[in-house]
Protein backbone atom coordinates (compact mmCIF):
# COMPACT_ATOMS: atom_id res chain seq x y z
CA UNK A 1 0.00 0.00 0.00
CA UNK A 2 1.10 3.13 -0.82
CA UNK A 3 0.95 6.06 2.09
CA UNK A 4 0.58 8.80 0.11
CA UNK A 5 -2.51 10.88 0.06
CA UNK A 6 -3.91 12.15 -3.47
CA UNK A 7 -7.17 14.99 -4.02
CA UNK A 8 -8.36 15.13 -7.38
CA UNK A 9 -9.98 18.14 -8.35
CA UNK A 10 -12.13 18.00 -11.22
CA UNK A 11 -13.11 21.93 -12.65
CA UNK A 12 -15.53 21.14 -15.51
CA UNK A 13 -19.10 21.38 -14.55
CA UNK A 14 -20.10 18.90 -16.92
CA UNK A 15 -20.31 15.32 -15.50
CA UNK A 16 -20.28 13.43 -18.84
CA UNK A 17 -17.50 15.41 -20.03
CA UNK A 18 -13.83 14.41 -21.28
CA UNK A 19 -12.30 15.77 -18.43
CA UNK A 20 -14.40 13.72 -16.53
CA UNK A 21 -13.37 10.54 -18.32
CA UNK A 22 -9.63 11.74 -17.80
CA UNK A 23 -10.35 12.88 -13.73
CA UNK A 24 -11.72 9.04 -13.53
CA UNK A 25 -9.32 7.03 -15.35
CA UNK A 26 -6.92 8.67 -13.09
CA UNK A 27 -8.83 7.91 -9.70
CA UNK A 28 -9.35 4.62 -10.66
CA UNK A 29 -5.30 3.70 -11.63
CA UNK A 30 -4.50 5.31 -8.46
CA UNK A 31 -7.06 3.61 -6.27
CA UNK A 32 -5.70 0.41 -7.90
CA UNK A 33 -2.51 1.32 -7.45
CA UNK A 34 -3.13 1.41 -3.55
CA UNK A 35 -2.93 5.39 -3.24
CA UNK A 36 -5.39 7.09 -0.48
CA UNK A 37 -7.51 9.19 -2.89
CA UNK A 38 -10.55 11.50 -2.79
CA UNK A 39 -12.37 12.87 -5.72
CA UNK A 40 -13.77 16.53 -5.05
CA UNK A 41 -16.07 17.01 -8.19
CA UNK A 42 -17.15 20.60 -8.16
CA UNK A 43 -20.27 20.49 -9.88
CA UNK A 44 -21.43 18.51 -6.91
CA UNK A 45 -20.82 20.85 -4.48
CA UNK A 46 -22.83 23.52 -2.92
CA UNK A 47 -21.44 26.82 -2.20
CA UNK A 48 -22.11 30.76 -2.76
CA UNK A 49 -19.44 31.17 -5.99
CA UNK A 50 -18.71 35.14 -4.61
CA UNK A 51 -16.36 35.61 -2.12
CA UNK A 52 -18.36 38.97 -1.63
CA UNK A 53 -16.60 40.79 0.83
CA UNK A 54 -13.47 39.85 -0.06
CA UNK A 55 -10.44 39.54 2.62
CA UNK A 56 -12.66 42.74 4.56
CA UNK A 57 -12.16 40.73 8.15
CA UNK A 58 -15.07 42.64 9.91
CA UNK A 59 -17.48 40.97 7.65
CA UNK A 60 -17.98 37.29 8.00
CA UNK A 61 -18.76 34.95 5.01
CA UNK A 62 -20.24 31.62 5.85
CA UNK A 63 -18.09 28.90 4.92
CA UNK A 64 -20.81 26.35 3.57
CA UNK A 65 -19.73 22.64 4.80
CA UNK A 66 -18.39 22.07 1.28
CA UNK A 67 -16.04 24.60 1.72
CA UNK A 68 -15.15 23.13 4.79
CA UNK A 69 -14.46 19.95 3.54
CA UNK A 70 -12.35 20.98 0.60
CA UNK A 71 -9.94 22.67 2.69
CA UNK A 72 -9.83 19.56 4.73
CA UNK A 73 -9.07 17.37 1.93
CA UNK A 74 -6.54 19.72 0.97
CA UNK A 75 -4.73 19.82 4.26
CA UNK A 76 -4.39 16.13 4.32
CA UNK A 77 -3.54 15.56 0.85
CA UNK A 78 -0.17 15.50 -0.04
CA UNK A 79 -0.20 15.82 -3.53
CA UNK A 80 -3.31 17.21 -5.60
CA UNK A 81 -4.49 16.97 -9.28
CA UNK A 82 -6.49 19.23 -11.14
CA UNK A 83 -8.73 18.62 -14.04
CA UNK A 84 -10.47 21.32 -15.78
CA UNK A 85 -10.63 22.80 -19.67
CA UNK A 86 -8.90 25.16 -21.13
CA UNK A 87 -11.69 27.89 -22.15
CA UNK A 88 -10.51 31.63 -23.00
CA UNK A 89 -7.28 30.39 -22.40
CA UNK A 90 -8.15 29.99 -18.80
CA UNK A 91 -10.46 28.15 -16.13
CA UNK A 92 -14.07 27.14 -15.88
CA UNK A 93 -16.08 29.73 -13.64
CA UNK A 94 -17.21 26.94 -10.83
CA UNK A 95 -13.02 25.85 -10.65
CA UNK A 96 -12.15 30.00 -10.12
CA UNK A 97 -15.11 30.11 -7.90
CA UNK A 98 -14.08 27.11 -5.69
CA UNK A 99 -10.39 28.71 -5.70
CA UNK A 100 -11.76 32.02 -4.31
CA UNK A 101 -13.81 30.62 -1.55
CA UNK A 102 -11.37 27.88 -1.00
CA UNK A 103 -7.97 29.01 -0.89
CA UNK A 104 -8.26 31.89 1.90
CA UNK A 105 -6.08 33.86 4.14
CA UNK A 106 -5.46 31.67 7.56
CA UNK A 107 -5.99 28.89 5.33
CA UNK A 108 -3.92 28.69 2.57
CA UNK A 109 -1.44 31.66 3.44
CA UNK A 110 -1.34 34.33 5.67
CA UNK A 111 0.04 38.15 5.24
CA UNK A 112 3.45 39.25 7.06
CA UNK A 113 2.87 42.96 8.75
CA UNK A 114 6.71 43.28 7.91
CA UNK A 115 7.24 41.17 4.07
CA UNK A 116 5.43 41.89 0.83
CA UNK A 117 5.75 38.19 0.85
CA UNK A 118 3.08 35.99 1.90
CA UNK A 119 3.77 32.74 4.87
CA UNK A 120 3.10 29.96 2.69
CA UNK A 121 0.55 27.70 4.34
CA UNK A 122 0.69 24.70 1.76
CA UNK A 123 3.83 23.81 1.82
CA UNK A 124 5.45 20.51 1.13
CA UNK A 125 2.81 19.11 -1.30
CA UNK A 126 2.87 19.08 -4.96
CA UNK A 127 -0.07 19.04 -7.57
CA UNK A 128 -0.18 17.84 -11.77
CA UNK A 129 -2.35 20.18 -13.64
CA UNK A 130 -4.71 18.27 -16.47
CA UNK A 131 -5.72 20.69 -18.75
CA UNK A 132 -7.76 20.11 -22.10
CA UNK A 133 -8.15 22.50 -25.28
CA UNK A 134 -8.84 22.56 -28.42
CA UNK A 135 -5.88 24.03 -29.47
CA UNK A 136 -2.51 23.08 -29.83
CA UNK A 137 -0.32 22.99 -26.89
CA UNK A 138 2.27 25.19 -28.89
CA UNK A 139 -0.24 27.56 -29.56
CA UNK A 140 -1.27 28.08 -25.99
CA UNK A 141 2.18 28.02 -24.67
CA UNK A 142 4.09 30.33 -27.06
CA UNK A 143 1.32 32.84 -28.66
CA UNK A 144 -0.99 32.56 -25.61
CA UNK A 145 1.61 31.89 -22.80
CA UNK A 146 -0.21 29.63 -20.97
CA UNK A 147 -2.24 32.48 -18.59
CA UNK A 148 -4.55 29.69 -16.95
CA UNK A 149 -1.91 27.35 -16.34
CA UNK A 150 0.15 30.17 -14.75
CA UNK A 151 -2.83 31.49 -12.90
CA UNK A 152 -3.35 28.63 -11.39
CA UNK A 153 0.39 26.84 -11.08
CA UNK A 154 1.99 30.23 -9.98
CA UNK A 155 -0.73 32.60 -9.06
CA UNK A 156 -2.68 30.41 -6.57
CA UNK A 157 -0.70 27.26 -6.11
CA UNK A 158 3.13 28.92 -5.81
CA UNK A 159 1.63 31.63 -3.85
CA UNK A 160 0.40 29.14 -1.02
CA UNK A 161 3.67 27.26 -1.12
CA UNK A 162 2.80 24.48 -3.73
CA UNK A 163 5.92 24.99 -6.22
CA UNK A 164 6.60 21.72 -7.38
CA UNK A 165 3.70 21.66 -10.08
CA UNK A 166 3.49 19.52 -12.78
CA UNK A 167 1.51 20.34 -16.42
CA UNK A 168 -0.12 17.45 -18.49
CA UNK A 169 -1.59 19.14 -21.80
CA UNK A 170 -4.14 17.12 -23.89
CA UNK A 171 -4.75 19.52 -27.04
CA UNK A 172 -7.12 19.41 -30.15
CA UNK A 173 -9.57 17.42 -28.42
CA UNK A 174 -12.10 18.58 -30.63
CA UNK A 175 -10.11 17.14 -33.56
CA UNK A 176 -8.95 13.95 -32.20
CA UNK A 177 -10.21 10.42 -33.22
CA UNK A 178 -11.39 7.83 -30.72
CA UNK A 179 -7.76 5.84 -30.79
CA UNK A 180 -5.77 9.47 -30.17
CA UNK A 181 -8.57 10.07 -27.18
CA UNK A 182 -8.18 6.68 -25.98
CA UNK A 183 -4.03 7.47 -25.64
CA UNK A 184 -5.05 10.49 -24.02
CA UNK A 185 -7.14 8.59 -21.22
CA UNK A 186 -4.25 5.73 -21.13
CA UNK A 187 -1.80 8.70 -20.25
CA UNK A 188 -4.16 9.78 -17.42
CA UNK A 189 -4.19 5.79 -16.33
CA UNK A 190 -0.71 5.97 -16.43
CA UNK A 191 -0.65 8.97 -14.42
CA UNK A 192 -2.83 7.41 -11.96
CA UNK A 193 -1.18 4.52 -11.55
CA UNK A 194 2.44 6.11 -10.18
CA UNK A 195 0.53 9.23 -8.19
CA UNK A 196 1.98 11.55 -10.33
Amino acid sequence: MQNKKILIILGHPNPNSYCAKLADSYFRFAKNSGFDVQFLKLNELKFDYNLNFGYDKTIKQELEPDILLSQSLIQSADHLVFVYPNWWSSMPAILKAWIDRVFLPGFAFSYQKRSPLPKRLLKGKTARIMITMDAPTWYYKWFNRSPGVQLLKQGTLGFCGITKVKVTYFDQIRFRNLSKLNQFILESEKLGAMGA
